[in-house]
């Protein structure tokens, strides 16, 4: 009797025991999944940097105009000092985010950007000497071919009437130039040596007077008796810059030698000379 009792209590614990030890898993998942919090995924936050990189560098860094709220780049910045950017397009104000992004920037809001009222196109060609820009624009060289100028270099201010009085709106600092050249004239004409130093073809063009002309690298061609005001147009045949410098004769009267050179920054790549009834000389 004694046998049989501790046999089946040995079977009985037995049975204990292996129930035990299938459950032990289970437990120990079901106490870690108790103790560990469910982790969900987050949404990503990270942010796409309006004033990228590529902005300041070449060639975007001299051919793109920056969006509005970030650092202005090489072209943004000359064509804002020429006034040919709405006053608010860029700012060189550094926010927060722009310091954490280095040239990075503020995301500009929907409907706060402008139309620029005097696109680039307007002084390249063929439309800087084929189309009148809007008023309130500084000239291109077919506008100051049509007389839309002053005799000082500056944009002939509009007249808005109001009623029985009318007002005249005074220009822009920014649309004031300061002469580049003054030379006497003979009778309101003027000769005008061009002086090629580049090792490209130029093309040139007296607005109203000749059709466009090519002068060779390394010459020189003599354009007399040119009646003033007049405008002259130039063009690298072949794309690049063009750096040109008047200066009035000091052994001919009457004469301006006009050099034309490479030039390597944007800032100083001329499209146009415009020689006005006082002997003063413009470049655009």
């Amino acid at each position: 009797m004694n046998s049989q009792k501790l046999q089946k209590f040995t079977g009985i614990f037995s049975a204990v025991c292996g129930g035990l030890l299938i459950s032990l898993p289970a437990i120990s998942q079901t106490a870690v999944a108790q103790q560990s919090p469910t982790v969900t995924p987050q949404q990503s936050t990270s942010k796409v940097n309006p004033c990228p990189r590529i902005f300041y560098e070449e060639p975007h860094n001299s051919r793109v105009v920056v969006p509005q709220g970030c650092p202005p780049n090489a072209l943004t910045q000359r064509l804002a000092n020429q006034g040919l950017l709405p006053e608010n397009s860029s700012t060189t104000t550094t926010s927060t985010y722009q310091t954490g992004l280095g040239v990075g920037g503020e995301t500009p809001q929907a409907g706060a950007s402008k139309i620029n009222p005097c696109p680039r196109i307007y002084y390249e060609e063929p439309f800087n000497s084929r189309n009148v820009v809007p008023q309130g624009c500084p000239p291109n060289a077919f506008s100051q071919g049509q007389g839309n100028i002053s005799s000082q270099g500056v944009p002939v201010s509009p007249q808005v009437s109001t009623g029985e009085t009318s007002t005249t709106q005074t220009p822009l600092p920014s649309q004031q130039q300061t002469p580049s050249a003054t030379i006497a004239l003979a009778n309101g004409k003027v000769d005008v040596r061009l002086i090629n130093d580049t090792g490209a073809k130029v093309t040139y063009q007296v607005i109203g007077d000749t059709e466009a002309r090519s002068l060779e690298g390394k010459s020189n061609v003599m354009l007399q008796g040119i009646s003033a005001p007049v405008t002259v147009t130039f063009q690298r045949e072949d794309g690049g810059l063009l750096l040109v410098t008047p200066q009035a004769s000091t052994t001919q009267p009457g004469m301006l030698e006009v050099t034309l050179k490479e030039a390597t920054d944007l800032s100083q790549d001329t499209k146009a000379m415009r020689i006005q009834q006082n002997g003063s000389v413009f470049l655009n």
